[in-house]
């Protein structure tokens, strides 16, 4: 059963992103980085760390459109 944009933490997230190639570029505050190439073009996202806490739909949204990885991919 997929959750769509709801209940991913900071772990998911970057989990997800490190499946998919990305590496993190550096940190900033509470601010994570990271990098990867996605269809032969470098991308770069950054996620705020809050703990346990799920991050907002909307924030989530942000963050894949950032990654350049289809919004299918993330949602499966």
């Amino acid at each position: 059963m997929t959750r769509g944009k709801s209940n991913w933490t900071f772990k998911d997230v970057e989990k997800f992103l490190r499946a998919n190639g990305f590496a993190i570029h550096h940190v900033r505050g509470s601010h994570h980085y990271f990098r990867g190439f996605i269809l032969g073009q470098l991308r770069m996202t950054h996620v705020q760390y809050h703990g346990a806490d799920s991050i907002h739909p909307k924030t989530l949204g942000s963050i894949i459109k950032q990654s350049g990885i289809p919004e299918e991919k993330w949602l499966q």
